[in-house]
């Protein structure tokens, strides 16, 4: 009964509090993800009013809007979210919204589908952690430029200007996350985290990646999964593993219980972050230095 309670006020919501732009000018935008507002901050600067849903530490996996959400969502412009199922409790939000005419844009679109990482045991079959791959960070950030220029023209050479600055600093990003990947030898990278979240960053700069969750921590890891993870990890010697600042830390230390059970050691590396930003005033509170972070911890970790 609640639940229904709950949809009939979103949808009436969506009905009713569609309001126009705010008199500044400038447009309303909302989105998902502390990832993805980050970077429709640095396109959008100044000539947008941007609220972000999610907080840091927020698993967008199993978030849910609240009505206070609904709200913001109902009176926006423009509305990006991740896509590709990342967002799984809000597919039917955004599916209500295109059908009143509010533009909501999954950034994933503006990825060719052939080059992602299918999955057969997550909805959708592409797994949806897209940004740790900074080459598709980059395609999303023109992708984002483009939309925000449709919906507001008349600043489309800012949006434009701003998207070429922050992609002049993904691709220094880019060449310093090499350059100190490259340090690690090839046989120590081995990547054991809570949940698998890093299959692209493993693809991109060759690390073996392995989660004990699957894609999406709407599942969670059994006996079984454990004890497999934990026999792995004294096969392969792993020095490491990872604690994920959206997925509570017990995951992690269950595994580094049950390989201590075997009388072998493992260390928690660290915290790194894969579903959300650290806090917003700090360094990892922006893509640029959650992914400097991440990869510095990884690698001391393991060397």
């Amino acid at each position: 009964m609640k639940k229904l309670i709950f949809t009939l006020l979103l949808f009436g919501l969506f009905f009713n509090c569609k309001n126009e732009k705010q008199s500044n000018g400038k447009l309303d935008v909302v989105t998902t993800t502390t990832m993805i507002t980050d970077l429709v901050k640095n396109v959008g600067g100044d000539k947008i009013n941007i609220q972000g849903l999610m907080g840091s530490g927020v698993d967008p996996h199993l978030y849910k809007a609240s009505e206070g959400d609904v709200s913001k969502l109902a009176n926006a412009d423009i509305i990006f979210y991740g896509g590709l199922h990342l967002e799984g409790k809000l597919v039917e939000v955004f599916e209500k919204m295109g059908h009143q005419n509010i533009k909501t844009v999954a950034v994933s679109d503006a990825l060719d589908q052939t080059t992602l990482i299918s999955s057969e045991s997550f909805a959708g079959n592409y797994d949806p952690h897209i940004w740790f791959n900074v080459d598709y960070w980059i395609e999303i950030t023109q992708y984002v430029a483009e939309q925000l220029s449709e919906a507001d023209p008349e600043n489309e050479a800012y949006f434009e200007a701003n998207a070429k600055t922050y992609i002049e600093k993904l691709t220094v990003l880019n060449e310093n996350l090499i350059t100190t990947i490259e340090t690690l030898p090839q046989e120590k990278r081995i990547l054991v985290t809570a949940h698998d979240a890093f299959s692209y960053f493993g693809k991109k700069y060759n690390f073996e990646v392995v989660g004990l969750q699957g894609l999406s921590t709407a599942t969670e890891a059994g006996v079984q999964d454990v004890q497999k993870l934990a026999a792995f990890i004294i096969d392969k010697k792993v020095k490491a593993i990872f604690v994920e600042s959206s997925v509570p830390k017990r995951t992690i230390e269950s595994l580094q219980a049950a390989v201590k059970s075997k009388d072998h050691d493992v260390i928690i590396g660290g915290t790194l972050y894969s579903d959300a930003l650290g806090n917003a005033d700090s360094i990892e509170g922006t893509y640029i230095g959650m992914f400097e972070f991440n990869v510095n911890t990884i690698v001391n970790a393991l060397k």
